[in-house]
């Protein structure tokens, strides 16, 4: 499986494809800065799918050159603007999915496999449509005798098994611990984290875990809007977290405990200085043998 990514900044071509691979974990990438490049890798490797991040210097009119001469290019655009003007223009270039960058991720990758698959995608309320309801169709009130079916929601489209050990990952347990508290084998614990990662793009526990409560991640930057962009601290300039220049301290080895930083004396350095030594102390005369 193979995708296209049509942005200029390359973090946010590395937040699509953290994204994409909740699809296929094994895809691969073909990126673009500009419209160019893009027919670039199309003369080369036919994607399944052509992901744009849209940006304000990109046009409906480029799309349109784009898609005359490949007219089955498959096409969703990921972006910040929604209204009933932009999306119906998109759409009738031949765009299959708009998506908003606000989605929630699980939804965001449901849509992409939408438009893999040839079909449309349009969020709700893009395009203010509220046909009328037949004049003959009946609404079933709900009472207590007959109440609303009740839907089992699960976060991340889980399973409640897998619910579960995710709950025992985010308490640090190990898959030993795991199989014990559920009544399981070992090695179905790792099948099931085997699958998990793979439905939440998670390369690790750590990540799974970040990714299961909502945190969002730097390869996940790519779903804020640019409002929501956090700034960036810049070389010299005050802010919330200015850089600064790490100064290097002087190596200096380290002392024992019985050492002292006194200067100590040279080991052939005399006590007393020879030129001082006293004339008392030296023979006046020479000792002969015999004498009392």
């Amino acid at each position: 499986m193979r995708f296209s990514i049509l942005n200029s900044d390359a973090e946010r071509r590395d937040g699509l494809k953290a994204l994409l691979r909740q699809i296929n974990r094994l895809a691969r990438f073909n990126e673009a800065q500009d419209w160019r490049q893009v027919e670039r890798t199309l003369k080369r490797q036919w994607p399944d799918l052509l992901v744009v991040d849209w940006q304000d210097w990109m046009s409906v009119i480029d799309i349109r050159n784009l898609l005359s001469h490949y007219p089955h290019l498959r096409i969703a655009v990921l972006t910040d603007k929604i209204s009933p003007k932009v999306v119906s223009n998109l759409m009738d270039e031949g765009v299959l999915g708009v998506v908003p960058r606000e989605t929630d991720p699980c939804l965001i990758v449901r849509a992409f496999e939408m438009v893999m698959l040839g079909g449309h995608y349009v969020p709700s309320g893009a395009l203010a449509l509220n046909p009328p309801l037949p004049a003959d169709t009946a609404i079933r009130p709900f009472d207590e005798k007959s109440p609303p079916p009740r839907r089992t929601r699960l976060s991340n489209g889980l399973s409640p098994r897998q619910e579960q050990i995710m709950r025992c990952v985010h308490m640090g347990s190990t898959n030993k611990m795991i199989a014990r508290t559920l009544g399981i084998s070992e090695g179905t614990v790792k099948i099931h984290l085997t699958s998990i990662f793979q439905q939440l793009g998670a390369p690790n526990r750590a990540a799974a875990v970040a990714l299961y409560n909502g945190w969002l991640t730097n390869h996940l930057q790519v779903l804020r809007s640019n409002a929501e962009s956090l700034l960036r601290p810049v070389m010299g300039q005050a802010g919330s977290v200015p850089l600064r220049r790490a100064t290097r301290r002087r190596f200096q080895y380290p002392l024992s405990a019985n050492d002292s930083t006194a200067p100590l004396p040279m080991a052939a350095e005399p006590g007393t200085p020879y030129d001082d030594a006293s004339a008392a102390e030296l023979p006046s005369e020479p000792v002969t043998e015999g004498s009392t």
